[in-house]
């Protein structure tokens, strides 16, 4: 990431590290109320047709929105068990884990696709988004682990480190169907267990989205990402702040 920007957030880090104090309780509340935008915008960039209210509807008072899909509402309420699930291991601290990464897969796909859910790409599953096919299955092992070393490998920002982790993990798209999901709610997982805040990628903003996965797809190019990534961060810290 550009020194001058991860300087701006830097310092947007020490206002908060400064003014969150007596406030956890506040911030909890405020992430709480974060989670339906949270899950609408997740679940929307992979096409889901519910909105922001009944997504909410669904999370906050267990109401099914009529004439919505099954596999549509078992994804708004599995999102917010990932988060739930997610928030649990903060408390405890754990670190992120490839057990942790299967765990959260196979709670997003629970009663949608079963049959894969919480297992890796295995052999002849392959899979396209766009002009790039992902890597064989049997690359995925050692491509995981690479990916989980190079993460906790501290001779890199943490930040930069969150980023190439996301765009990697899309990269290599490990499971048959639900990537973009697991990908984004763990990039806030590692965003948080070092003492930032969510963010927010909106649906809204897909197509920008799609074109850093494609442009890091095509050429190992982070910096549109990186523009989206800081961006969404000032924002949250702003929210937090103001």
């Amino acid at each position: 990431m550009h020194g001058t920007t991860l300087n701006n957030i830097e310092e947007l880090k020490n206002r908060f590290d400064t003014l969150k104090s007596g406030k956890e309780s506040l911030l909890t509340l405020l992430e709480e109320a974060e989670l339906p935008e949270l899950v609408f915008n997740s679940n929307a960039i992979e096409n889901s047709t519910l909105t922001l209210d009944e997504t909410e509807q669904i999370l906050e008072h267990q109401i099914l929105p009529p004439n919505s899909s099954q596999r549509e509402v078992f994804e708004a309420i599995n999102l917010g068990k990932v988060n739930e699930y997610l928030t649990a291991k903060l408390e405890k601290k754990e670190a992120l884990s490839k057990e942790m990464i299967l765990l959260v897969h196979g709670t997003l796909l629970s009663h949608i696709n079963d049959e894969f859910a919480g297992c890796f790409r295995k052999t002849k599953e392959y899979v396209r988004v766009g002009k790039h096919i992902a890597p064989a299955p049997e690359k995925l092992p050692s491509l995981i682990d690479n990916l989980m070393a190079d993460f906790a490998d501290e001779s890199e920002h943490i930040l930069d480190r969150i980023i190439l982790f996301h765009l990697a993990f899309e990269h290599i798209h490990p499971f048959l169907d639900g990537n973009g999901r697991v990908g984004r709610a763990l990039l806030n997982f590692q965003l948080k267990s070092v003492g930032y805040p969510p963010v927010i990628i909106r649906n809204k903003e897909k197509k920008d989205y799609y074109k850093a996965l494609q442009a890091y797809d095509a050429k190992g190019d982070t910096k549109p990402f990186e523009l989206i990534f800081a961006l969404h961060l000032k924002e949250s810290f702003h929210k937090r702040i103001a």
